[in-house]
């Protein structure tokens, strides 16, 4: 499968952007309010983002995902990666960026990739191919780095040439290793420990490098030049608040022009302040949150109650109530978020929608020798059907949607209470199995295997009592789930691969050791005042959210 620059469908004023690499450009005329472009007085153009994030460790290492550069997304303004997916246009070919062309083998062993020719590192040393041969040596060889246990095996360079080859199909994280940032080989090669290194000055190929850092605020400047040209925006100030409360009032006064903050009433906080110029999106990938439940606990060891309380459940009220119409709705019972799972959906599921019916729910159950005795649901052995939901305090929508639920569950004769723990409590009970039934997300990837394999992979399974960190939290066990699993990662043919990601989702519906209730965003809220060009419903070139891999595009 070779793949070459293709040219994007946008908008004329997002193609002059991306002519330069660019996510925004600036306005002509227009207000200049402070913190904002030429806010710091000077005259340069700045765009302001904002995380709720805390205070940052001074660490721009870009491997570690709980650096600053990670937990603000600079570090993809730096360094930049081989190609560029596009996570919520999953079926979208990745554009090509420090590798002109990629192509993989049949059965995706083998990834050729065709560097490019005049990048130049930020301190002024030549970029080539031997720096990118020597990121996935550094990877293979650092396992701090290598958090998805790629099996690397041999890397070489021959010309403009870099082949890797892998003990695996490296089918299901093809995107992963294209969007992997390069750093350079002269800086990272002399060190002893790169997992400890904190990485104050960057070198990156990218067209910013770090100007000043401080706990609460990062400034990038633009360099004096870059490969793909200069963009507009001559400094990017990053600030880290608190807590959600300053990110929001942040963004309402115009402090931040660029964000990803969960906004419980954000038409009257937000929206409604500048409508000109405030806007939000919330795109989904194919990532989503869900009800797990404990497979291996009463009464959710019984398929036919999963399957009674998928049917119950009101999605589209925690969508509304529980996430304020910002987190997607779920509408497919197979739980892939559309439009981006659309692509993938198995032909019996393609225009199906779930909706609460308490009477199908009812009659599951009855079907099963379960007995509604007035109010309450009584189990084959005659005892009363109880759970317990719980979360973390302070998870508010976490905790809203669980009321909802707990009302759901009434419909049916299930008595149910919320409880609530600390997140440490939570995360251990849920590691080793320790709950009836909790709220969690999934993991999102390029193709809905991601989210199926994180929700129940026998692979992964651990005994209750057992810390089970890879998933699979539920316990669920079941050889099909396996079986497709291995055949949609490591299968060359298509048709299998295609086949077997239908039977993930038949069992998602049938046996419900999950059950989806809302789509994960990738979302962000950003100022039209002073930079135009946002990616939004009518041209989802990129996904808006600041900390995305593609963020530079």
């Amino acid at each position: 499968m070779r793949v070459r620059p293709r040219t994007r469908r946008t908008t004329a004023v997002t193609a002059a952007l991306l002519a330069v690499g660019l996510l925004a450009t600036a306005c002509s005329g227009g207000a200049q309010t402070a913190g904002n472009a030429s806010g710091n007085g000077s005259g340069t153009a700045v765009l302001d983002i904002g995380m709720p994030n805390g205070p940052q460790a001074n660490n721009s290492n870009p491997f570690l995902d709980t650096s600053a550069g990670a937990s603000l997304g600079y570090r993809s303004m730096i360094y930049e990666p081989l190609a560029m997916p596009n996570v919520i246009q999953p079926e979208q070919e990745p554009a090509p960026w420090l590798a002109s062309e990629h192509e993989w083998s049949d059965n995706f062993h083998t990834l050729e990739l065709t560097v490019v020719d005049g990048p130049e590192w930020s301190d002024g040393e030549e970029f080539g191919p031997e720096d990118v041969a020597f990121t996935f040596e550094l990877i293979r060889d650092t396992p701090a780095f290598n958090g998805y246990s790629i099996p690397f095996e041999d890397i070489t360079v021959d010309g403009d040439t870099v082949t890797v080859t892998f003990g695996a199909s490296q089918f299901t994280n093809r995107n992963r290793i294209l969007e992997t940032l390069i750093v350079p080989e002269h800086i990272w090669s002399e060190l002893d420990s790169p997992e400890t290194f904190d990485n104050r000055e960057p070198v990156g190929t990218g067209p910013y490098v770090i100007k000043s850092f401080t706990p609460q605020t990062i400034t990038l400047a633009r360099r004096d030049s870059y490969w793909k040209g200069l963009p507009e925006v001559e400094e990017l100030r990053y600030t880290s608040y608190n807590d959600n409360n300053a990110q929001t009032t942040a963004l309402a006064n115009g402090e931040t022009e660029w964000s990803f903050v969960f906004m419980p009433d954000h038409e009257r906080i937000y929206l409604d302040r500048d409508p000109e110029h405030h806007h939000l999106w919330f795109p989904t990938g194919l990532g989503v949150h869900g009800l797990w439940l404990n497979t291996e606990r009463a009464p959710f060891d019984d398929p036919a109650v999963r399957r009674a309380v998928s049917l119950v459940i009101d999605r589209q009220a925690i969508h509304e109530q529980a996430h304020a119409g910002l987190y997607p709705a779920l509408e497919n019972p197979t739980g892939l978020p559309l439009p981006a799972g659309e692509p993938f959906l198995a032909p019996e599921f393609r225009g199906v929608v779930v909706e609460p019916d308490v009477e199908a729910a009812r009659a599951e159950l009855a079907e099963s020798e379960y007995e509604l005795d007035g109010d309450t649901l009584r189990g084959p052995d005659g005892e009363p059907v109880s759970v317990t939901l719980t979360d973390p305090a302070g998870w508010s929508d976490y905790l809203t949607a669980l009321s909802i639920i707990e009302d759901n569950l009434k419909e049916i004769g299930i008595s149910a209470k919320v409880e609530t723990q600390t997140v440490d409590a939570w995360r251990n009970a849920v590691d080793t199995g320790d709950f009836d039934a909790t709220l969690h997300w999934a993991n999102t990837g390029p193709t809905p295997y991601d989210m199926y394999q994180h929700m129940m992979d026998p692979a992964v399974y651990r005994p209750i009592g057992e810390a089970s960190p890879g998933g699979n939290f539920g316990r669920f066990r079941n050889d099909d789930v396996d079986r497709a699993l291995r055949e949609y990662a490591e299968s060359p043919d298509e048709e299998v691969r295609t086949e077997a990601l239908y039977d993930l989702q038949r069992i998602i519906v049938e046996e419900a050791p999950v059950i989806p209730t809302v789509a994960g965003p990738i979302g962000a809220q950003y100022n039209t005042r002073n930079w135009v060009g946002w990616p939004d419903e009518s041209d989802p070139y990129a996904p808006p959210q600041p900390t995305q891999r593609n963020v530079l595009d």
